[in-house]
């Protein structure tokens, strides 16, 4: 795997490679996704839920959530990737995590990402001045227990009662504070630091539910976590991390979720940190250690790292949810196909999808294809692509 990177990064192929991915990339039918009830519970209007493999809520009228299950099979790792909620869908967020036996959330993104006015996730979780919110159309209460700020992260834990039964259960709500929209984390180190941050709470395994894992639309930055977690899993299981290929991984796990991973950066990204995490699971224990202290995470959080509580950005909890857009605008430029049809083969079939996605979304490819170099290191090439992204005024992670 070293050497393939080596390869890759050596004659400048990121951009070649990511496209490759994205031609090869099973295309699935999205019909559920498009249904006019439908419209105002999605964030992004090319960004849909396959229907084979959507999270349906229970026990509603209406069983649609911008959320999908994808199960890798080899590794014993389940993840449901769905986007940030939105202010009207804060209460079907809470239902999913409830009915799914979901123990740990892991949140990629801000409230307000840096750079931006637009609103890229509902605060559907109490702040500290609050301590607790009611979602009364699917009726939860949600209690703030304890929260830990990190130079980067936070780590809370909620408590979680269904109101009908009184039941209480546990949750675990890990916060990436610092990922840049449509970039890459600062280093490996960070990224791993709280990778296995979230590990050691064991919410990842089988004997819970699925982890619930989000950014804005819950395909890049959420698709970067999921596939390197995915590849230390199955590093750990050979014994053998050259055995394991990344490319083969992703388009397993974009058969569940269309787009995972965004941009090239994103992928390379992506092999730089399976690689590092590859030395923890050879044997060097030591590296946790490092990562932790280049991570600087016991610095004091700045005041871009603490969580947004922007009051505009709070969910609902007075009314019934799904009524509404509640002023959240429809971002996206555009369905996934372009011709806005639903594909009618059944259910999943290999298609080419170069030109498939929004002008937006291709875009983003071309920024990033710009902002990538041949280091070996991310930060420098962070810098960059973060004065390219701010340039380019996009609207998604």
């Amino acid at each position: 795997m070293d050497q393939e990177f080596e390869d890759i990064d050596s004659e400048d192929r990121w951009q070649k490679l990511y496209l490759e991915i994205r031609n090869q990339s099973h295309e699935c039918s999205f019909k559920v996704a498009k249904h006019p009830e439908n419209r105002n519970r999605n964030r992004y209007r090319d960004v849909s839920p396959f229907d084979h493999s959507r999270v349906k809520l229970e026990n509603v009228e209406n069983d649609y959530i911008n959320a999908s299950l994808v199960e890798m099979e080899e590794a014993q790792r389940s993840y449901i990737l769905t986007q940030g909620p939105l202010r009207n869908t804060c209460g079907h967020f809470w239902l999913m995590i409830w009915e799914q036996e979901t123990k740990a959330i892991i949140m990629l993104n801000r409230v307000i990402e840096k750079g931006s006015s637009q609103e890229k996730c509902a605060q559907y979780w109490p702040t500290s001045e609050e301590r607790e919110m009611a979602f009364r159309d699917t009726r939860f209460l949600v209690t703030l227990s304890s929260e830990d700020a990190k130079s980067y992260y936070t780590t809370r834990v909620l408590e979680l009662q269904n109101i009908n039964t009184g039941e209480k259960r546990e949750i675990y709500h890990f916060h990436y504070t610092t990922w840049p929209d449509f970039g890459v984390p600062e280093s490996p180190a960070s990224f791993l630091n709280f990778l296995f941050k979230v590990r050691e709470s064991r919410a990842l395994g089988a004997d819970h539910g699925p982890a619930v894992v989000h950014c804005s639309a819950g395909i890049g930055r959420s698709g970067t976590f999921s596939l390197v977690d995915t590849c230390l899993v199955l590093m750990d299981k050979r014994k053998d991390p050259s055995s394991v290929d990344i490319k083969s991984i992703l388009l397993d796990m974009r058969k569940y979720r269309m787009g995972l991973i965004q941009t090239p950066d994103q992928l390379r990204f992506s092999y730089m940190a399976a690689l590092e995490g590859a030395k923890y699971i050879m044997g060097d224990s030591s590296v946790q250690n490092r990562w932790r202290e280049l991570s600087r995470e016991d610095q004091e959080p700045s005041s871009e790292s603490r969580p947004s509580t922007q009051p505009q950005a709070k969910c609902p909890t007075e009314r019934h949810n799904g009524s509404q857009r509640a002023g959240q605008p429809e971002e996206g430029g555009g369905d996934y196909r372009q011709d806005g049809k639903v594909p009618a083969q059944p259910p999943c079939k290999e298609q080419e999808l170069d030109g498939s996605t929004t002008h937006k979304r291709r875009r983003e490819d071309s920024i990033s294809k710009s902002g990538t170099t041949k280091t070996p290191q991310s930060k420098p090439r962070t810098n960059e692509s973060e004065k390219k992204r701010k340039r380019a005024k996009t609207s998604d992670s």
